[in-house]
């Protein structure tokens, strides 16, 4: 199975469109997760430049965010819509708000899926908190619910949100590892999203415990004999980044994590 790597815009948006991707492409990433600008000439410049490097992309739609949900729907639509223009790999969709009703959530899930249907571009829901599944429990009713729906997996939120490594929610979790087609490799615990280095050896059971189920759907993958499958590291910066080592840049630390992330993930799962 192809394992692909790719580089978080999130957080370098200082840099200029062709700056981060020349960046990248020299650091080995695969590609790179980005949202899209709504204006298509200045999106047709970007997947351009995307070419010139030889770098793949994941879109991410995660600026709706209306609290009223007629208008909510119709932005999702328009957003979704959008992104699938690039002809993306995936997007991965921030989905629903936790506030909105099961029915609500599952109304978004549905037409989501729908442009996923029309378009040809797969869409991945993301496991985060302030949206539909933002609890594993939670996200196991949708999961029932529609046979179909498959997650980018970013276990950090949940680790924060229950407090605790999952280990008394196995049902719920391992249903959404056999669900999961993308990972977000960013490292949390208990009571926050994100370590401030995943290096550091005071940080090494949550490293792990995210391995632990890292672990378990590439294997589940394997078993599927899927083709490919995709890795963003995704350590962000404030106020994610809470914390710096001394001297060093917020950008430089949050580029050094990633970069570090990848290079664990890619020697671990490379090896075999």
């Amino acid at each position: 199975m192809e394992i692909g790597f790719f580089c978080t815009y999130w957080g370098s948006e200082h840099l200029s469109w062709p700056v981060f991707l020349a960046k990248a492409k020299a650091a080995g990433y695969d590609g790179v997760e980005a949202s899209l600008p709504t204006d298509p000439v200045l999106q047709k410049t970007m997947i351009n430049q995307l070419e010139d490097f030889e770098l793949k992309l994941i879109g991410v739609h995660w600026d709706t965010v209306s609290p009223d949900f007629d208008q909510h729907k119709k932005e999702l639509v328009t957003r979704l819509n959008t992104l699938a223009v690039a002809n993306p790999m995936v997007i991965t969709s921030h989905t629903g708000k936790d506030h909105f009703s099961f029915k609500q959530n599952i109304e978004l899930l549905l037409l989501a899926e729908e442009v996923s249907t029309t378009t040809g571009i797969k869409i991945l829901h993301e496991t985060h908190r302030g949206k539909f599944s933002y609890a594993s429990h939670v996200t196991e009713s949708f999961l029932k619910e529609l046979p179909w729906l498959e997650l980018t997996l970013d276990i950090s939120h949940w680790f924060t949100v229950a407090e605790s490594y999952l280990d008394d929610q196995t049902e719920a979790v391992e249903l959404a590892l056999s669900r999961t087609r993308h990972i977000h490799s960013r490292v949390g615990f208990s009571q926050g999203p994100q370590v401030i280095d995943p290096g550091y050896p005071e940080w090494q059971p949550a490293v792990d415990n995210h391995l632990k189920y890292w672990d378990k759907v590439i294997a589940i993958r394997k078993e599927s004999n899927e083709k490919q499958f995709t890795f963003t590291s995704e350590f962000g910066p404030f106020p994610y980044m809470s914390t710096l080592p001394a001297n060093v840049s917020a950008e430089t630390h949050q580029w050094n994590i990633n970069y570090y992330m990848k290079e664990l993930l890619k020697s671990r799962y490379y090896a075999d």
